[in-house]
């Protein structure tokens, strides 16, 4: 049976089993056996459940209860009414993303529990297991006992078997901008990362961590922890046990609601994950969090195309150009009230030269960030109504950009910051994305720097889970595909709103320009590829190749390599790619950089992905098939190490010969001393080839690879 989006293999529908009397235990296992969930009772009814991997605990009895404003909490006392079991095998087509076909493929058990109490309050665990992880979520089913709640904490408990070596950023309730700490599980200490200089938004309030978090295990065992489906909740941290080596889920409060999360029941939480694995690089391949979302719920989104892209945007950063006209926001000294000499980038003028450098180079899109009036005031403290989404700058001629654009065969890219008032944006919502539409304008990426307005409302909680969402509901509505920064967490709903095409949700590239403790380090993307990335695309704006921008800044710089920067349009994931830098430094010697070509090539919509070799922290190397074309690109990353990767290419076509272009360090490159040194080589490939590749310190290579 086949639709559009879907090809459904077996479908095994929910069998009622009985549950065992003697010890009140059910047991459930992923299709290929190697994962287990115990679930049971405690002798005081409190649920609890235990995870195994190949037969060997890895979570250890966890407990699970809910506590409420003004009722009695959900912890113990229940008794297990029923089980359902089944089991779900069909595969499903993404309309832009890593791969083409995706299978989705578990087993399940659903719990319904009662309290013995004479409320007779009524819960539900609903539990699914793949052959890479698991995910339950509460299911709260309409009862008369239990209406509207104001949920004060959920304790989801994940207890650990091993002092384990975690990635980590804190639970910060406004910001995921941190660099990742690695640390064993006892040494988190999340609290020691407040008040940082370079965050805007910044609050932790215990020490927690945000997800995803990753872990291995001495046995050499990846764990990552997440959620999906993140739907009117509250984002989940989780609280760290140091002592007892344990997490609890810590949800993202709010000081107006006095609580985490108000809901109406029946109501259905999101899925609290657990990826697990033997090698590092199947986590990135993993599409679970994916396959706990609904399908496609908006339809058609093919107004949307992959696409890479330049803009206004990086010279902000690095200090040539300022967002407002009035030259009050200077990146370097990030100051408001003062007023100074007009560098306003997005001006006419600028934007058609980005136009021209993008039509002569094969690159689809241009964003244009300042062009709209109210920049000088939002950093200030009264944002509420500071920006419009549709009056110019004056210099800023919008119908003749959009004209000249269109001209050029280049698509121009919305830009909306909020400053962080939501209900400003969401009054103009309806209005400005009609603006778009009349102008052509297909998708937009969305801003909310600073602290919510209104007080008492995080980045990360209910409140602003939902204005994320209304956002995606209401520009699907207009056909208009959304980029957000500074967003809650990816947790897979671009498989039911597919015009959720990327977001920020790191420290990203600009952090390399004006942070004043040394930029992101080597090894942030070979960590961030283990963590931040297996959540969904990263808008992490690639291609600096004026690596130390003195002509700007003396004190800060890209802390890689040319060919690490290139290598980012394959190993960072995202329909949508930047070539961040501005058009002059594309150049060498009045013609176009020969390593440019790399970013001309590269696809940006895959056929399938496979990740070749890596370790957290260290390096990693991954290999994706464009679609339509057929081709292939590898990218691998290394930290400040150096080290060789010796590749095969299994994944080509049997007795094929391909032409490989590589573009690498140079045996004299490194991320701070020579950091633009880079080789072009060409040469054969086959499936059999075995190709020996050098990466500099804070270095990397790219490979694009086409039938001959």
């Amino acid at each position: 049976m086949k639709n559009n989006s879907y090809v459904l293999l077996i479908l095994v529908t929910f069998i009622l089993v009985a549950c065992s009397t003697s010890n009140n235990t059910t047991v459930i296992t992923s299709p290929d056996k190697n994962i287990s969930i115990e679930f049971g009772l405690s002798k005081t009814g409190e649920p609890m459940y235990i995870v195994s991997h190949k037969n060997k605990t890895i979570i250890d009895t966890s407990y699970i209860s809910f506590d409420f404003k003004d009722l009695p909490s959900l912890k113990s006392d229940f008794k297990i009414i029923k089980t359902t079991s089944g089991s779900s095998d069909e595969t499903w087509q993404m309309p832009w993303g890593e791969q083409l076909e995706v299978r989705d493929n578990y087993n399940e058990l659903v719990v319904f529990l009662e309290e013995q109490s004479n409320k007779k309050r009524q819960l539900n665990i609903h539990f699914k297991v793949y052959n890479d992880g698991l995910g339950f979520r509460y299911e709260f089913p309409e009862q008369a006992n239990l209406k509207d709640i104001l949920i004060t904490d959920e304790n989801t408990q994940f207890n650990l078997t091993g002092n384990h070596k975690v990635w980590w950023i804190p639970g910060d309730w406004d910001i995921y901008e941190h660099l990742y700490n690695q640390t064993n599980f006892a040494d988190i200490d999340a609290l020691s990362k407040q008040n940082h200089p370079n965050l805007s938004a910044t609050y932790i309030p215990e020490n927690a961590v945000n997800t995803p978090v990753t872990m291995k295990t001495d046995d050499g065992l990846y764990l990552s922890f997440h959620e999906a489906d993140l739907t009117n909740y509250a984002g989940m941290t989780l609280k760290v046990d140091a002592d007892n080596l344990s997490m609890t889920s810590a949800l993202v409060g709010s000081e107006r609601l006095g609580g985490k999360a108000k809901v109406t029941v029946p109501f259905n939480t999101p899925w609290r994950t657990i990826q697990i694995a033997e090698k590092a690089g199947d986590l990135i391949e993993s599409k679970m969090i994916l396959n706990l979302n609904d399908p496609n719920a908006i339809g058609d989104v093919s107004y949307f195309t992959p696409m890479k892209y330049v803009g206004i945007w990086w010279e902000m950063h690095i200090g040539k150009s300022t967002w407002d006209l009035e030259g009050s926001q200077d990146m370097n000294t990030y100051t408001t009230g003062k007023v100074g000499t007009s560098r306003h980038g997005a001006n006419t003028e600028n934007a058609k030269r980005f136009i021209d450098f993008a039509s002569a180079n094969g690159i689809k899109g241009l964003l244009v960030e300042g062009w709209n009036t109210g920049w000088d005031k939002w950093i200030s403290n009264d944002r509420e109504g500071v920006f419009d989404f549709m009056t110019p700058y004056p210099d800023y001629n919008f119908p003749k950009v959009m004209d000249y654009a269109k001209a050029k065969g280049v698509e121009v890219i919305m830009h909306h910051e909020t400053s962080a008032a939501p209900l400003t944006y969401e009054k103009q919502m309806d209005v400005a994305y009609d603006f778009m539409k009349s102008n052509n304008i297909n998708s937009v990426k969305t801003g909310y720097v600073g602290k919510i307005i209104p007080k008492g409302e995080y980045h990360h909680g209910q409140w602003m889970v939902n204005h994320y969402q209304k956002v995606l509901e209401e520009a699907a509505k207009k056909k208009i595909a959304v980029n957000a920064h500074e967003p809650i967490k990816a947790t897979g709903k671009r498989r039911t709103y597919p015009n959720a095409i990327a977001r920020e949700g790191l420290r990203g590239q600009e952090f390399n320009a004006w942070a004043s403790d040394g930029g992101n380090p080597p090894n942030h993307i070979p960590t961030v590829a283990f963590t931040r990335m297996l959540s969904g695309p990263i808008d992490y704006t690639p291609g600096v190749f004026n690596i130390k921008f003195n002509e700007f800044k003396k004190d800060n710089q890209v802390n890689t390599t040319l060919a690490h920067q290139l290598a980012l349009y394959v190993v960072i994931y995202s329909p949508l790619q930047m070539a961040c830098d501005l058009p002059e430094h594309y150049m060498k010697n009045g013609k176009i950089h020969p390593a440019f070509q790399f970013i001309t090539d590269v696809g940006v919509d895959w056929q399938q992905s496979k990740v070749l070799s890596g370790e957290i922290g260290e390096h990693v190397t991954i290999a994706r098939q464009e679609k339509n074309t057929g081709n292939w690109f590898v990218g691998g990353v290394t930290n400040e190490n150096e080290r060789t990767e010796s590749l095969t290419f299994d994944f080509l076509e049997e007795g094929i010969n391909y032409k490989a272009t590589v573009y690498k360090d140079t045996n004299k490159s490194h991320w701070d001393t020579n950091p633009e040194a880079y080789t072009i080589e060409t040469l054969k490939l086959t499936k059999d080839s075995v190709l020996d590749i050098k990466l500099a310190s804070g270095g990397g290579f790219a490979i694009s690879i086409k039938k001959k």
